[in-house]
């Protein structure tokens, strides 16, 4: 042992440190909607359910609390992977977590969601916002304000309608992407994931979920039902978006988080 000692000392001397991984440190803004009974589901989703299995004290005399839970995929604060509209893309599972972590921008439109429940972000938005705060660089997770986030979880004030089931999707009523937006997006900047405070990328009244098909066709992944829009700044901060880990998911619950500068 030592004869090896040297050996051991000068290796050591000789091996190089890892790289640091360091991220943006700063306050932290949830920007999560609680997954509870009055959480926001797509009309045709039953909405999630929380079920106490084990509550109390135990026989040896400790607390013990256990729950299960019922939820679709696509309801509360979530993610939508690609495959949700892209046969053969990135399901939840094989998103890259480069995709879910970055710089992110805010682009506010809720003057113009005020005045049209229906609002599609336009081309001219982002050229305007662009226009204020400079070009949206590669790599930037870019969030849409619409003010709807205010209104949940009201479903009536939030979807258009409180009613369910298959009939009440065509009395959806709330903003989205443009799809010459969402095309846009794809073919002119480098995004790496969008998200909003709406039930949907695509506004209510779609029928076809066109922004929804060019985004993911592009791997670009969907944030909805993002929550506390209005505490952030229009650009200087980063985005930390984790879905629940499914195998071949579609989608699913998501935590998202955003990091401003102290």
């Amino acid at each position: 042992m030592r004869r090896l000692l040297p050996l051991i000392l000068i290796l050591a001397s000789c091996t190089t440190p890892p790289p640091e991984r360091t991220f943006p440190g700063g306050r932290l803004v949830d920007l999560t909607h609680a997954f509870d009974s009055t959480a926001v589901y797509w009309p045709t989703a039953a909405g999630f359910e929380l079920t106490v299995d084990s509550e109390g004290m135990t026989e040896g005399g400790y607390w013990y609390e256990a729950n299960s839970f019922r939820s679709a995929e696509h309801g509360g604060t979530h993610l939508d992977a690609p495959v949700h509209f892209a046969e053969g893309h990135p399901s939840t599972d094989e998103i890259p977590l480069e995709r879910l972590i970055g710089p992110a921008v805010v682009v506010d439109v809720s003057a113009q969601a005020a005045a049209d429940p229906d609002y599609l972000v336009s081309v001219a938005d982002f050229e305007r916002f662009e226009g204020e705060n400079g070009p949206i660089a590669d790599g930037t997770i870019v969030l849409l304000r619409t003010g709807f986030g205010a209104r949940w979880p009201d479903r009536a004030s939030y979807m258009g309608t409180d009613e369910r089931g298959a009939d009440a999707v065509s009395k959806l009523h709330f903003p989205g992407l443009d799809p010459d937006a969402a095309t846009w997006l794809v073919e002119h900047r480098s995004i790496r994931a969008i998200g909003l405070d709406t039930p949907s990328i695509d506004h209510g009244p779609s029928v076809d979920f066109a922004s929804h098909r060019v985004l993911f066709a592009a791997d670009i992944p969907a944030f909805e039902n993002v929550a506390a829009l209005d505490v952030l700044p229009a650009t200087g901060f980063h985005v930390i978006a984790l879905p629940m880990k499914i195998r071949s998911g579609s989608g699913g619950p998501l935590r998202i988080v955003a990091v401003l500068p102290e």
